[in-house]
């Protein structure tokens, strides 16, 4: 897949738009329809969006993301997708009128054999192009819509806001249920205060990124290239003054020294809070018991 990050002229496309923050299964079945309409048309496929969600152009704020940036792009690639479009949402093209956005944009750049979106997807100054604008527009520049419906898991639907929710209440498993993979933190293994090592658990230390949906502090279940572990993402109360958290991950049946490497750990469910023991031993005790937990599911 290529990642372009400003508009170049590439026509016969099938495109999916969307921001796709988590890369959910309503993403992903959007994209896949793009993809797949791309391969059965002998053309290709791409994926049009933004590097920073709109809300930090219009607000000021950005929403704590699900996926990295780097992130977002391997997954959407692992779907098939020929081009990557990451434009920078800025006063030229929040301006742009949904009809001057589908004209001078989508259909000047890409002619496009079809557009695929998501059912609740706007565009334009005021949020004026929706699914019935497009599908309205589709005979007068010659391509194909494709309005994806809202993709439900026990009912409930699919959507970046519900997994963030579910994440913040550490709710790891229905949100992974709506990824369709598991929630991860990728970074470079750095070296801690070695406080782990002290309680005969050594751990792997990562910075937890300050642009990811925050996570309650807690003991996780957790896989990582090297094998299943546990996860304390915290403050460490009973031994630690520091008010930093971190996030450390004790990989079961594991002492090679990987400082320095990229890793990712991938959430799998949420064991219990974070919380204060009276005494280094009780700690230990329990860390004990989380791992014996892991280890027996």
């Amino acid at each position: 897949m290529q990642v372009f990050f400003k508009l170049i002229e590439n026509k016969d496309l099938a495109l999916a738009l969307g921001y796709f923050d988590g890369v959910h299964l309503g993403h992903q079945k959007v994209i896949k329809s793009a993809v797949d309409y791309a391969k059965a048309n002998g053309k290709q496929s791409a994926v049009i969006t933004f590097k920073d969600h709109p809300c930090c152009h219009f607000y000021g704020v950005c929403p704590k993301y699900i996926l990295s940036r780097k992130q977002r792009e391997e997954e959407i690639s692992k779907l098939g997708v020929d081009y990557l479009y990451e434009l920078d949402f800025d006063d030229n093209l929040c301006a742009l009128t949904a009809d001057e956005y589908l004209k001078e944009v989508l259909v000047k750049y890409f002619s496009p054999i079809s557009i695929s979106t998501g059912f609740n997807h706007h565009f334009g100054a005021n949020k004026s192009g929706d699914a019935e604008f497009l599908r309205q527009n589709q005979s007068k520049y010659g391509f194909k819509y494709f309005e994806i419906p809202p993709q439900k898991i026990n009912d409930k639907i699919i959507s970046s806001t519900a997994i963030r929710t579910y994440l913040q209440q550490g709710k790891i498993d229905k949100a992974n249920q709506m990824l369709g993979s598991n929630f991860s933190i990728k970074g470079e293994v750095i070296e801690g205060q070695k406080l782990g090592r002290t309680l005969g658990f050594r751990t792997a230390n990562l910075l937890y990124p300050k642009e990811i949906v925050d996570i309650p502090f807690g003991v996780y279940e957790v896989q990582t290239p090297y094998g299943k572990g546990i996860t304390n993402f915290g403050i460490r109360p009973t031994i630690s003054k520091t008010k930093k958290a971190v996030l450390e991950t004790h990989i079961l049946d594991f002492d090679k020294d990987i400082y320095g490497k990229a890793i990712r750990v991938e959430f799998l469910n949420m064991l219990r809070k974070e919380q204060k023991f009276n005494s280094v031993d009780e700690l230990k005790n329990q860390i004990t018991i989380d791992i014996n937990r892991i280890q027996s599911i």
